[in-house]
């Protein structure tokens, strides 16, 4: 696997899907498999979690913006890099698992480095796994409490998805988290939002106008798909890299998205179909359910998880400016490499209204 070609890895990438006690019952595929399902050792799980949602040490920020210059930018909402890129190092997305043992979940968001560099740049595997599985949480025995069947599982996926043995992996991203981050990423550059389904400005956004022009501004619906470009980026990408890590493992398995999303995260409706468990609420006027978060496990970063909006708001200043964050003199991290006084200067956000958050889902 450590010798493995990327190369090879590239070129060679297919979805190898039948596995050891699997069976596609019919079609000019039909074939049943005459050994027992095989589940992945550990050490083969622990290396494609760490693929899909690992930690690669301390980022280097972005270095310059023409605000900023020539101090470092304060947009990233984590210090610690990621196998996988985020907008502007906002890394809002946890990863969730689950095999025939349980469930799990590895927050690693937020982590410091797993592991230091050593003098030649390079890190050590074990020593990254270690510290992966440290930060494994497990929320329940049993497999993910979804049927491999419809409407749940896309028609051509119920023959080999969530089947005994195998492996799901399910990057989950926080979309009002990352809302929130794209709103003080326009501010740091001079752009505020405009409510272009109302046909109005923000109400009270002229009483910044000291700080930003208030005409300067984008539309609400760009914000909002362009926000949710975005974490579907970075949802694909872990999945792509865990894909690249069963080329170098040998092992079968495909990247995909061919379950329901709502029954994935717990939004089903159904009481035999938990999913993952996601809190949800449901109005007239949404076309489908809203899954908002696991209390104490990933809230997303709106009501009910906090009280209003500005309360979401004054969290994710915390989390970039407070102790441990991304940009904090109190972090032992990234800034530690830098001169005291470069950093971005500590600024306060106005808060914004109430907006849906959609915990987006990619599969592997």
């Amino acid at each position: 696997m450590l010798s493995f070609s990327l190369i090879e890895a590239l070129l060679g990438r297919r979805s190898r899907r039948f596995f050891m006690g699997a069976e596609i019952p019919d079609g000019v595929f039909a074939y049943k498999s005459r050994y027992k399902p095989m589940p992945l050792s550990e050490l083969e799980k622990l290396l494609i979690v760490a693929a899909c949602g690992g930690n690669t040490s301390w980022h280097y920020m972005i270095y310059r913006a023409d605000r900023y210059a020539p101090r470092l930018a304060n947009y990233a909402g984590a210090a610690g890099g990621r196998i996988f890129p985020s907008a502007a190092g906002f890394h809002t997305s946890m990863t969730f698992f689950t095999d025939d043992e349980g469930v799990y979940v590895l927050d690693a968001r937020d982590a410091p480095a797993f592991a230091k560099r050593r003098e030649d740049g390079s890190l050590d595997i074990e020593e990254i796994l270690k510290a992966l599985n440290r930060r494994i949480k497990k929320l329940r025995d049993k497999r993910l409490g979804m049927p491999p069947e419809i409407p749940y599982t896309e028609a051509h996926n119920t023959w080999g998805v969530n089947h005994p043995g195998t492996l799901l992996v399910i990057p989950v991203g926080d979309l009002s988290q990352h809302l929130i981050l794209n709103l003080c990423y326009m501010l740091q550059n001079g752009l505020v939002l405009y409510d272009d389904i109302n046909k109005r400005s923000v109400p009270g956004i002229e009483r910044f106008k000291n700080i930003v022009d208030v005409d300067n501004t984008w539309p609400l619906t760009f914000i909002e798909q362009w926000s949710m470009t975005e974490v579907t980026v970075e949802l694909s990408t872990s999945c792509y890299a865990g894909n690249l890590m069963l080329q170098a493992m040998g092992l079968g398995g495909w990247m995909f998205n061919g379950l329901d999303a709502f029954s994935v995260l717990g939004a089903s409706g159904n009481p035999d179909v938990p999913g993952l468990g996601f809190r949800y609420d449901i109005n007239e006027r949404w076309p489908y359910p809203n899954p908002t978060g696991i209390e104490g496990i990933m809230e997303g970063f709106c009501p009910p998880h906090y009280s209003n909006m500005y309360d979401a708001v004054e969290a994710v200043h915390r989390r970039k400016f407070g102790p441990g964050g991304a940009v904090s003199s109190r972090h032992s991290g990234s800034m530690e490499r830098f001169p005291k006084g470069t950093l971005g200067s500590r600024s306060t956000q106005p808060g914004i209204q109430g907006m849906r958050s959609f915990a987006g889902t990619v599969y592997l």
